[in-house]
Order: structure tokens, then sequence, then C-alpha cells
């Protein structure tokens, strides 16, 4: 008699002859005493011994079930093992010092090992299959751990309890970065540069794209913030003003927005600015990687379709062959931020295959479950100023000193010399030019340098300043010697653009960010300008610098 727990998996004949069994020992199971008569006729009836149905009633009260009625087949249990002792340790011990290794041999490695073991003791050597029964008994995560990790282990048997369902639109948004797998090239000589960065945020619920954002910098805190701004603002103008005709419906502020645990999304600047506007930040747990599987899913999905662009560099060196990434390469960022605004409304269209519907079809539905409207930002200039980096600053008598500059307006006078009070000071990496001060009754004021005449200047540029003054043995603080030195520095990069890839990389850095600036408060200038103390001259610009 066995335990078949998966009663599915018993042949048609045995599961009828215990189906047979059940209807008449259920009868005798049902009284303390089975009467001696009926006991006798239930032996003859079902060709059994009465000891054998003794056993069949004990088995059939302690699991009142057909499946406790089926019959053990002939031969050895499975899992039985008939070699000697010392075999079986000569076996045993192969497969901890020797198949359990980080070499991870094969079965007929594993065989010729025991087989010289063997041979060693005098012992006659198993056959393969019985090594290969062995291996198979293995618990597979103990396997997998001792031949390729812990981490390995984890992320293939780990139990992922449940589902990650999610019903309403922005519900839960994801967002995760990737090195896109193509070479871009500079927009004045048309270059090779290198691999842009891509921060990518899908709406769980209908898979729809909610974001995106293209860098030629590492991720940082405020290559987060852009792609969050871009999720949260309607698309519309920005898709008509890429000359695309398309739907794009996804905008509005998410319940929750779920990362991984890189660095650049638990800034303070993100916590903070989620925390404004009531925005739930969902950390991934470490070392459970289906959390992102969305996410992971997407950027798989465009890295698939970026691979046919020109200069692209496939996922692994072997798809590459020798193609030659760099010689071929020919779009600038600009033009494949344009292809992928293109590629992400065409996959919208698309049916998708674990929804069945299109991703655009599916937020649709998704939108309809929310019972009331997605949130925007009461105040999307605040909002874009809330994810900038910040610090505290006095109020000095002549202005506000950051990163050795001086920053004034009028609006200052107010708590100027105050030593009491320090007051929160936004900035954009991107453009030095104009900081974001938080004043205590909760107003923000754009301020300028002191000098109007200093041109507008990039962290990046500035901190390359100061780290050649500090080869010069000169004050770091000296305003007048960091712009000289800028200056200097910007004709030695416009010279060199054409010679070397470094130089064209930082002059498209500093063009890019500082260009988009200017595009942006161009686009959003205002006629009146006792109503546009508080705008953000921000723009969806392509530039990120890393802060401390």
């Amino acid at each position: 008699m066995v335990d078949r727990s998966d009663f599915n998996a018993v042949d048609d004949a045995a599961w009828e002859h215990a189906v047979a069994r059940e209807a008449v020992i259920r009868r005798l199971a049902s009284t303390a005493t089975p009467n001696r008569t009926e006991f006798l006729k239930a032996c003859r009836d079902l060709g059994l011994k009465r000891s054998r149905l003794y056993e069949l009633i004990r088995a059939y009260k302690a699991r009142p079930v057909t499946s406790s009625l089926l019959m053990a087949s002939a031969g050895s249990p499975s899992g039985s093992r008939r070699l000697p002792d010392e075999i079986e340790a000569v076996i045993s011990g192969a497969i901890e010092d020797f198949f359990k290794s980080r070499q991870k041999p094969s079965i007929n490695a594993l065989q010729k090992e025991v087989r010289r073991r063997c041979s060693q003791r005098g012992l006659r050597a198993p056959c393969w299959t019985t090594l290969r029964d062995r291996v198979a008994a293995l618990d597979p995560a103990e396997l997998t751990a001792a031949r390729e990790g812990a981490k390995a282990s984890r992320q293939r048997h780990r139990p992922v309890p449940g589902s990650y369902q999610v019903e309403r639109a922005y519900e839960v948004v994801q967002i995760d970065h990737t090195l896109v797998d193509v070479i871009v090239v500079d927009r004045v000589h048309r270059e090779p540069l290198q691999r842009p960065w891509l921060t990518l945020a899908i709406d769980v619920a209908s898979r729809m794209v909610a974001g995106f954002y293209l860098t030629l910098e590492p991720p940082s805190a405020l290559s987060v913030a852009l792609a969050i701004q871009h999720l949260v603002q309607p698309k519309f103008d920005w898709l008509e003003a890429l000359d695309i005709d398309a739907d794009w419906p996804a905008e509005g502020l998410p319940e929750t927005i779920h990362v991984d645990n890189a660095k650049e999304f638990r800034s303070k600047a993100m916590k903070r600015g989620a925390e404004e506007h009531g925005i739930s930040l969902q950390y991934r747990p470490i070392g459970a990687p289906h959390y992102g599987g969305h996410i992971e899913r997407l950027i798989g999905t465009m890295m698939g379709a970026v691979h046919l662009l020109p200069g692209s560099t496939f996922s692994s060196i072997k798809d590459r062959g020798d193609y030659d990434s760099v010689a071929k390469s020919a779009m600038t960022l600009d033009e494949l931020e344009h292809w992928m605004a293109l590629e992400i409304t065409r996959y919208h269209a698309e049916r998708h295959r674990s929804l069945g519907i299109p991703p655009v079809a599916a937020w649709n539905e998704a939108y309809g479950r929310r019972g009331a409207p997605l949130r925007l930002p009461y105040d999307l200039v605040g909002f874009r100023i809330d994810f900038l980096p910040s610090t505290e600053r006095m109020v000095r008598r002549d202005g506000i000193h950051l990163f050795g500059l001086r920053y004034w307006d009028d609006i200052l006078s107010l708590w100027a010399g105050r030593q009491d009070r320090q007051m929160r000071v936004a900035y954009d990496p991107r453009d030095l030019s104009t900081i974001f001060v938080r004043t205590p009754d909760g107003q923000r004021y754009p301020v300028r340098f002191a000098d109007l005449r200093h041109p507008s200047i990039t962290l990046a540029e500035h901190r390359r300043a100061q780290a050649i003054l500090r080869e010069r043995g000169r004050a770091l603080e000296d305003e007048v010697l960091i712009f000289e030195v800028i200056e200097e520095q910007r004709a030695l990069v416009d010279a060199a653009t054409s010679e070397t890839r470094e130089a064209r990389r930082f002059s498209e850095r500093r063009d890019r960010a500082l260009d988009g600036v200017r595009a942006y408060e161009a686009e959003d200038a205002d006629p009146e300008p006792e109503e546009n103390e508080n705008v953000l001259r921000d723009h969806p610009g392509f530039y990120v610098e890393e802060w401390s």
C-alpha cells in the first residue's frame, strides 16, 4: 500500500480497483467492530485475506479517501537503494567533493571519478544510470547553491508566493534604468560618442509605458526625477512637438512608485518629493528580482527593437559577431529619443501577449476601475522643483553662496544677515545660473547669479574648473577664477571636438543641457512677470550630472 497524493497519476485500472474497494470498506470502517458475516463476505468479494482487509480498514480510517486503498506496485519501492554501503559511501563522497563544485562537472565526469575511487578500494563501480538517479534525487536548490552560488539558487528556486495583482491604472508604476544597446553620435560632427542611458517607467496594471528619459550620463537622482516628471505630465504637447500623431493617455500622480535599491532611488530629493505629493515609494526586497519583472520585461522588449538600429551593440559579443558598432553608428540622442517615442506608441497599439489586448486598451479598462480620476500636481512647476537636489543654506548679507558661486535677488533682503534660520535651496545640475529658494512661508523663488554677466554653466563644468584650480593651487571659492577657467576649458573643448571622442562627449553634454534650458524658458515664458516669479526654468533636456 502506498500514499498516492497525486491520484491523477495513477493508472485507470488501479484506480478503478481502489474505487470498488472504497464502497465496501467505507461501510466496514463506519463501525467500531465490523459484523463477522459482513467482514467475511467482503473478504470473498474483494479477494483479500482477513489480515489484508484489516490493514485496508485501518488505512481508510486514518485517511478516509479512495487513494489510501491503492495497492503498492510490485518490485522495490521507488527511490530504494540496493547497492552495498561501501559503494553508496563512494558515490556520496564523490557527489559532495567533486560534483558539487563551481566547475560544474557533468554526470559523465562524475562516473569517471566514481570509477577511480571504486578502483582504489577494490569495489565494483556502479553504472551511469545509477549516478544519474542519485543526482536527480538531490535537492535542486542545494545543488545550484553549491555549483553556482547562493544568489543564483535564490533567484532560481526561491518560492514566489501568489502573484503581483494590480488592477487600477497608476496603482503601481515601476522604474528602472538600462544602458541602451546602441552607440549615438554627436550633433555637430556626427562622430561616435557612447551608449546612452535609458530610464523607463511602466504602469503595472496596463503595461503602458508611463514615461522615459534618455541621457549620456549614468543614472542619478536627477535622471529619476526627470523620468517621474515625464510620467506625470500630459504627453499630447510633447508628442505634437515631435510630430507624432498617437494616443498616450498616461498622466497623473501614481499611487506607488516601485524601484530597486540603487542609491539614486534612495536620495533625499526622491524620498521627500514623493512624500510631498502623496506618492508611496516601494523598494524591491533584496534578492527578489521577480518583484521588478514587469519593468525588466519592458526593457527587454525595447532593447530587442533597438538591435535593429544602426550602431547597435546587441546584447552580447556573441550576438554582435564582427559587426562594427562604432563605425555603423548614425543616430544622435535627439533622433534616438524620437525613434523611442515612435516605438513606444507602436508598442501601446499592439496586442500584449500577457494581457491579450493592446496596452492602450488595457489602460482604458484599468483607468475605469479607479473609481476616481488620477490626481494631478496642483503646481506642476513646484512639482519639478520638489524632485531637484537641494541643500540648506544661510542667506548672508551679500546673498546665498552655493558651490563657491554667489546668488542674489531682492526678495532675499527680508532674510539677509539673519543667522538663526537656514533655507532650503534646490538646484538643477544642468544649469547653475538659477537656484530655487524655499522661504519660511513655503513659497519658492528663482534666484539667479548675483553677477548677471556670468554665463550659464553646468555642474560638470564647475567641478572640472575647481579640479583645475586645485591642481594650480588656487582658491576654489574665487568666483572670477572659476568662470575664467570654465571659459578656458570651453575654448579647449571646442577646439578638440573634431579630434577626440571625450571632447565631443563633454561638448555634447554641455550644449544639450544649456540649449535645452533655453528652449524650455522660451516655451514657458509668461508675458506677466509678476505671475511668473515661481516658474521653474526646467526643460525636457537630456543632461544629467551626478552629485554627492
